[in-house]
């Protein structure tokens, strides 16, 4: 049988009806849509048009209006993106308007195109996004799902779409959610929570969130989970999770009792003695302070009189390694050449019970054990105590003497001093102003690569799960889990993750900073920093070489070779730079 209706093949409906189709339908359904077609055709053009000059507007760039004349679009033809459509569809597609598509169907699909035409507010939000759809693929896609719909689905995925979030009626944001978004078959079952280190994590930071929203009930849920996966004998993930599972519970039950007694378990000998612990085990921490090592020697090479102001001396082991070295070097030199005086200077702050150096007695130890292995590796050195706060700091009060090189060593020093946001006197700027004062030929800064300073509780929260992890994990490639060194070291740093995250105000003391924050604050203060030449990164790259050591551990120029960063799997966790 012919068509219906040749007179509007042109709008792109190619109605053609089917054999055995009864003659009076086919009429109705000719004189129907012949009468349709002269009110729609002129308002479909001109809604069209219409579309194009805003698709145009919206897309258009401000450099390209500037640039040339805008190009208005010309008023569509008859051979309209209808007849495009039309003459790409095949005879089963043209059988879908067969004799049961009547002439209420065709005026409501004709309706519906013209609806979605006019649907500004949806259009303006596509093209603001930056929707990469023209009007002409925008005219097609609407045109195809309006006249001819998709199929219905089967039963048993009809079932599954109910299950999903309803789709939009935005034309564009069908087809850009159509790749992204698609169900699952009918046979897939969501595998079973894991106990993976991302599941654990992503725990964790729920937890984390819960709690800083003030959600306790999602945060107890949480916790319960944290609960039963924690394990303090586990793998480095397990492990990591029992140490911030305390730390979340610290965070719910912060203690009533005064700042002292907040920090007292930081100052105490346990956590003095795991502290060094953890410089002897951790690649990371041990070789960053034989950096700055270098960076010292460096800089004082060739001076008869080094003299080393130390903040924190803690037990002395960094100075091991120094004095080392200065023999390594005093042999290779010639034999008349007499070897350098070091004097090393330990500040004790009476005010602060931060510092690991209040303890006088305890320092006096530490310096008889440091000249006794001067004096058998053949170098002369003298240990002195000075009992004075930072903000008297000077080169008199320091010992110090005319012809001297002096060093400044800042090794995890600043992180522990409050800045501006703990007080408006900012104790960090005036000890950084006072070493300035001092004109030393070298300061060396190093610190944990991880900002717990000024970022908010999760935000401090997500950086400690980051850093600790990665520092767990390395710890399996230097000592076995089952040490009772390893034991005192990670209860260390529990310590320090209760009070770096759970902790506020003037209670929380410590305070890391990323090295981008410390190149501004020692700028500011008036230092400049050292490059990082050979002499310092090669031994210490050989250094790590020499260990019992895992290729996860990696050290890198950090900063266009002002510092170096020492790290695992690609995560840096120390960092070493040096100022003057």
């Amino acid at each position: 049988m012919a068509s219906g209706f040749p007179p509007t093949r042109e709008l792109g409906f190619g109605f053609e009806a089917e054999p055995g189709t009864r003659p009076e339908d086919a009429a109705l359904l000719k004189r129907s849509l012949t009468e349709m077609e002269e009110r729609r055709r002129q308002q479909l053009q001109q809604m069209l048009f219409l579309r194009s000059v805003k698709q145009r507007t919206h897309l258009a760039s401000p450099v390209g209006l500037l640039a040339s004349p805008p190009r208005l679009p010309t008023p569509l033809k008859s051979t309209s993106s209808l007849t495009t459509v039309s003459s790409e569809l095949t005879p089963q597609r043209r059988a879908d308007f067969g004799p049961d598509m009547g002439s209420d169907a065709m005026r409501n699909r004709l309706q519906e195109l013209e609806r979605r035409l006019l649907l500004d507010d949806e259009d303006d939000e596509t093209c603001a996004s930056g929707s990469a759809l023209t009007g002409a693929e925008w005219r097609g896609q609407a045109v195809q799902q309006i006249i001819f719909p998709p199929p219905p689905p089967p039963p048993v995925l009809a079932a599954a779409k109910k299950l999903l979030p309803s789709p939009t009626n935005s034309a564009s944001s069908t087809v850009s959610s159509s790749a992204s978004s698609s169900p699952p078959p009918p046979s897939f079952t969501p595998p079973p929570p894991s106990s993976s280190s991302s599941s654990s994590r992503h725990v964790l930071l729920d937890a984390a969130a819960s709690i800083d929203d003030g959600n306790l009930e999602a945060a107890e849920a949480n916790l319960a989970v944290l609960k039963r996966s924690a394990n303090p004998r586990g793998d480095a993930e397990q492990r990591l999770t029992a140490i911030m599972f305390a730390t979340l519970l610290a965070r719910l039950n912060p203690p009533r009792t005064g700042r002292s007694k907040a920090i007292a378990e930081l100052c105490s000998g346990e956590h003095l003695a795991a502290t060094q612990m953890l410089y002897d085990l951790s690649p990371c921490f041990k070789l960053s302070l034989i950096a700055a090592n270098f960076a010292i020697l460096e800089a004082v090479k060739d001076q008869p009189k080094i003299h080393i102001v130390d903040l924190d001396v803690g037990q002395g082991r960094q100075y091991d390694a120094l004095i080392h070295a200065l023999a390594d070097r005093h042999r290779c030199r010639p034999s008349s050449a007499r070897p350098p005086a070091v004097k090393i200077t330990a500040v004790a702050d009476p005010t602060t019970l931060l510092s690991g150096n209040y303890d006088a007695s305890r320092l006096s130890e530490v310096g008889g054990r440091i000249a006794k292995l001067a004096e058998r590796a053949g170098v002369g050195l003298r240990f002195t105590i000075v009992s004075r706060r930072a903000s008297e700091l000077d080169a008199a009060s320091l010992g110090y003497e005319p012809g001297e090189a002096l060093a400044v060593n800042l090794a995890f020093v600043l992180s522990r001093v409050a800045d501006e946001s703990v007080s408006p006197a900012n104790p960090r700027d005036e000890l950084l102003r006072r070493v300035r004062a001092l004109r030393p030929a070298v300061v060396t800064l190093v610190e944990q690569e991880i900002n717990t300073n000024t970022a908010a509780f999760s935000g401090r929260f997500a950086e400690t799960c980051g850093h600790l992890g990665a520092l767990l994990e390395s710890l399996d490639a230097t000592v076995a889990r089952e040490s009772s060194e390893r034991e005192r070291v990670e209860a260390g740093l529990a310590r320090r993750a209760v009070n770096s995250v759970a902790r506020e105000g003037a209670d929380r003391v410590e305070r890391c900073e990323v090295l981008g924050k410390w190149r501004a604050r020692m700028g500011m203060a008036g230092f400049q920093p050292i490059p990082v030449g050979p002499q310092v990164s090669e031994p210490v790259k050989a250094r790590l070489a020499s260990f019992r050591s895992n290729p996860g551990f990696t050290i890198k120029d950090e900063a266009g070779g002002v510092a170096l960063g020492f790290g695992w799997m690609g995560r840096v966790l120390t960092v070493c730079s040096a100022w003057r």
